[in-house]
C-alpha cells in the first residue's frame, strides 16, 4: 500500500526550485499549516522532490494501540484514563508504553485506490473464513503523524479525495460497517501535486491545501544541464550520488528537529500579526484558512531559523505560498452585486436609513 523504498535522489542534489524546497521542508516542520500543493509540469521534479524528503523526515511519536484508537500517555495525562482504550488504560496501569518514538515516514497513495483501501473497510478473509466481522486499518490511519504523498491529486476520484481531505482538517474520521465502527487519529503531513494540463482541481478542494507552489521548468541553462548531469548520475550510481551529500543531509536533517522540537515556543509577534492581516485584507481573501497558512508557515520559518518569534520577514518569506490562488473573481463579483441588492433592501426595510 505505498509505503516508498529505494535509494531516494538526495534532497540537496536537486537545482534550483528554492520555492518548492521551502515550501516542502516547512510543512514538515508544522503540520498545522496544512500541507503543500505542488502544481507545474510534466518532468519539474516534483515527485523527486517529495521522495526526497525520506532522508529528512523528524522523529515522531507512534501509538502501540492495538485497537486503532492512537491512545497516548499525553491524552491520559490531560484527559484521564477514559480518554484511551480499555486495553490501554490496562497497559498504563501496568506502566506499560502507549506510545513509541519512530522515524516519521513516507507513504504513497496508489492513483487506483479504492475508498476502503483508504478509510479502511471489512477483512474479507476473516469474514470468509471466521463469519466474523473485523475491520481493518485504512491509509489514512497508518499515514497518522506521517507524510502522505498524492501524486497527479487532481485525477483521483472525487469520494476518495474528500475523505481524505476531511480527515486531514479534521484530524480523524469515523468507518462505520453495519453495526461496526470505529473512529482513527488521522493527522498527517499532506502532499500533492499535480499537472495543470490534465486538469484542475474544485476550488473547495483547492483551499485545502494550506501551501501552493508552482513548479516551472528552470530557466538557467546552466541550471538545466547541471540538473541533467545530476539525474545521470543518479540513474548510474545512486548510492554514490547519496554518499557525496550524506553528510549535508543529515546536518539539514537534524536543523529540521530542532525546528519541530521548538516549533511549540515560537509566537507570532504584533508587528507581523498586523503585516499579516494587512496583506489579506488588501488581497480581500475570504477564506479563513488564509490565515491558517499563513501564520502557520511564519512560525516554522522562525523556527528552522532558530527564532522564536515570528517577524515580519517571517511573514514576507510564506505569504505567496499561503496567499496564491485563494483570491476570486467570481467572489468578488458575487458579493458587489449582494452589496447592491442588500442597499436596495435596505432602503425599503428602513426608509430613514436609507435617506
Amino acid at each position: 500500500m505505498g509505503l516508498a523504498d529505494g535509494e531516494p535522489f538526495p534532497f540537496l542534489a536537486l537545482i534550483g526550485q528554492e520555492e518548492m524546497k521551502l515550501a516542502l521542508i516547512l510543512s514538515i516542520v508544522n503540520p498545522a499549516i496544512g500541507g503543500v500543493l505542488l502544481i507545474g509540469a510534466r518532468g519539474t521534479a516534483k515527485t523527486t522532490a517529495v521522495r526526497s524528503l525520506i532522508d529528512l523526515l523528524p522523529i515522531v511519536t507512534r501509538s502501540l494501540c492495538e485497537n486503532g484508537f492512537n491512545c497516548t500517555e499525553k491524552a491520559v495525562e490531560l484527559d484521564g484514563l477514559g480518554a484511551v482504550c480499555k486495553s490501554c488504560a490496562t497497559k498504563f496501569g501496568y506502566q506499560e508504553a502507549l506510545t513509541r518514538q519512530e522515524k516519521m515516514r513516507l507513504i504513497e497513495l496508489p492513483l487506483n485506490a479504492r475508498l476502503d483501501d483508504v478509510v479502511g473497510g471489512i477483512n474479507e478473509r476473516v469474514l470468509a473464513e471466521k463469519g466474523k466481522v473485523r475491520l481493518d486499518k485504512g491509509l489514512l490511519a497508518q499515514a497518522d503523524n506521517h507524510l502522505l504523498y498524492i501524486d497527479e491529486v487532481n485525477l483521483l476520484d472525487d469520494v476518495v479525495l474528500d475523505a481524505i481531505l476531511d480527515a486531514s482538517a479534521q484530524g480523524y474520521y469515523t468507518v462505520r460497517r453495519g453495526p461496526n465502527n470505529l473512529t482513527y487519529r488521522s493527522k498527517f503531513v499532506l502532499a500533492g501535486s499535480m499537472n495543470p494540463e490534465e486538469g484542475t482541481l474544485r476550488p473547495q478542494i483547492m483551499d485545502r491545501f494550506g501551501l501552493r507552489v508552482v513548479v516551472r521548468g528552470l530557466e538557467d541553462p546552466a541550471e538545466r544541464f547541471e540538473a541533467y548531469e545530476q539525474s545521470l548520475r543518479f540513474r548510474k550510481d545512486a548510492d554514490s550520488l547519496s554518499a557525496e551529500f550524506a553528510d549535508a543531509t543529515l546536518d539539514l536533517a537534524a536543523e529540521i528537529q530542532k525546528a519541530v522540537d521548538l516549533l511549540s515556543e515560537v509566537e507570532i509577534s504584533a508587528e507581523a500579526k498586523e503585516l499579516g492581516l494587512e496583506i489579506i485584507r488588501q488581497a480581500k481573501i475570504e477564506s479563513g484558512r488564509a490565515e491558517i497558512a499563513m501564520f502557520e508557515a511564519g512560525r516554522a520559518h522562525a523556527a528552522a531559523d532558530g527564532r522564536t518569534s515570528v517577524t515580519p520577514s517571517d511573514i514576507q518569506a510564506v505569504a505567496l505560498l499561503a496567499l496564491r490562488q485563494r483570491q476570486s473573481a467570481k467572489l468578488a463579483e458575487f458579493f458587489a452585486m449582494q452589496d447592491a441588492e442588500d442597499s436596495k433592501l435596505r432602503k425599503l426595510i428602513d426608509p430613514k436609513k436609507g435617506e
